[in-house]
């Protein structure tokens, strides 16, 4: 059973299988005008190659119009960005949607 912890403060995204991190990636957040948002989510679907600047993966998250994704922009990573969804390294978002099913619960915390 996988879990994700985003906390923003950190700017990391953490993943967890049975109660033990095992991964650990940067992320890009959302603007203060357009923040990322806190509260308890879930993955609800993968779009490979979505285009655009979502890169080569979007993992949508049961609040419509949010998920993560990669980015055609990776000096963006670290930063808060976005206009309210959580970027990752292209190679980061694949490995992570690689790693976790749909249904995967998403915790975001400051």
């Amino acid at each position: 059973m996988y879990s994700i912890i985003l906390s923003l403060d950190k700017r990391q995204l953490y993943v967890f299988g049975d109660n033990q991190m095992i991964r650990t990636y940067p992320v890009g957040i959302g603007k203060d005008a357009t923040p990322t948002p806190i509260g308890s989510y879930r993955i609800i679907d993968k779009v490979p190659n979505p285009g655009g600047v979502f890169g080569v993966m979007w993992l949508g998250l049961s609040i419509p119009k949010y998920g993560i994704h990669g980015t055609n922009n990776p000096q963006s990573i670290g930063k808060q960005v976005s206009k309210g969804c959580i970027r990752m390294h292209n190679k980061d978002v694949l490995d992570l949607a690689r790693m976790i099913p749909i249904g995967t619960s998403v915790t975001i915390r400051k």
